[in-house]
């Protein structure tokens, strides 16, 4: 071994002799390829010098603000209150309601949003890596946060959605929820598309349960229940028919990964709204709101419920009617994500 040490270290190279050639490849290719000319040349000021991955960077607000354009926060569409409108299901259907895994909905949505909150983070959120980029690195809401947060399923069947035709939606509502079809022509046509409004579904779950026609009245609280939460869209109002087939048999209901839409449905809307155009926000925000007062309790001011249960949804955590949100709007939100570091993220 002492033998065979001694020849190896004859093929050695000689690393201090071809350091000098080394060093001027490298300050050739820093010139040839790093320099600060061509960082600004094919990538932007403040942002990506790479352009290759953040591909719509151009078109992403966190650009026009540093180009001096200036946003205003974020309208958010939310129909948390309207969920108390038609309150918890009566005692017949609330075994088909709570069978479907959608009855955490009822209890834990966010009460009042915080638009600068959310605004802030949206103006981080980048579409092509689906993460919010921040100081510490970039971070996402994933499925082992809607589970928490929501206690919705994650694992599962995938319902497939597809937009309707009127004439499709008004066969819908025929079937699933029993009414005329003079009744679903003359919804369709106020709506001026595939959707009712969410008025028009609680009537018809009120007048489904005086008649006791149970099964067509847990689609409609169901359908109503969605339309408020995990698919709230930009309208404030209505409902898009296409998610009544998901319950279509409602044993099967049970069966879906209804989490998994959820999150795929908030990816979507952040996608749209961190567009320098876009002006709202829909989706599920309790959904997002929430996971940002759990994961970054130096940005925000929001306070917990003293009675809050371990095995609720964490969303029900957190206290936001308009008494106890008061006083945060205008807060400093954009400056608070700037200054995290590792330890303020939990």
């Amino acid at each position: 071994m002492i033998a065979d040490a001694r020849d190896m270290t004859d093929d050695v190279p000689d690393v201090a002799a071809e350091a000098p050639e080394m060093r001027a490849d490298v300050e050739c290719a820093d010139r040839a390829e790093g320099s600060d000319a061509d960082d600004a040349a094919e990538g932007f000021p403040g942002g990506p010098r790479d352009p290759s991955v953040l591909t719509s960077f151009a078109d992403h607000v966190a650009h026009a603000v540093w180009s001096g354009q200036e946003r205003p926060d974020l309208k958010l569409v939310s129909h948390g209150r309207k969920v108390t409108l038609i309150g918890r299901p009566v005692l017949e259907i609330e075994g088909l309601v709570g069978a479907t895994g959608l009855s955490p909905l009822i209890d834990c949505s966010v009460t009042i949003g915080d638009p600068g909150l959310i605004s802030a983070f949206v103006e981080r959120w980048h579409g092509e890596t689906s993460t919010f980029h921040l100081p510490v690195g970039e971070l996402t809401i994933t499925l082992d946060d809607v589970s928490s947060l929501l206690h919705l399923p994650i694992s599962g069947a995938l319902h497939s959605f597809h937009a309707l035709s009127m004439e499709e939606a008004r066969f819908l509502l025929i079937e699933l929820l029993e009414v005329s079809a003079e009744e679903a022509r003359a919804e369709t046509s106020l709506t001026r598309g595939a959707y009712v409004r969410l008025k028009w579904v609680r009537d018809i779950y009120e007048t489904r349960c005086q008649a006791r026609q149970w099964i067509v009245a847990a689609r409609a609280y169901l359908l109503h229940l969605v339309g408020c939460t995990l698919f709230a869209n930009k309208s404030a109002t209505y409902v898009h028919v296409v998610h009544l087939d998901a319950f279509r048999d409602l044993a099967q209901s049970g069966g879906y990964a209804w989490g998994v839409a959820a999150l795929v449905h908030m990816y979507d809307q952040l996608d749209e709204a961190c567009r320098t155009p876009t002006r709202q926000l829909a989706g599920y925000l309790t959904l997002l709101q929430c996971w940002i007062y759990e994961h970054f309790p130096s940005v925000h001011q929001c306070v917990t419920d003293d009675t809050y249960q371990e095995t609720s949804p964490r969303a029900s955590r957190w206290l936001t009617s308009k008494a106890h949100m008061k006083g945060i709007t205008g807060a400093p939100y954009r400056a608070r994500c700037d200054g995290l570091t590792v330890t303020d993220v939990s």
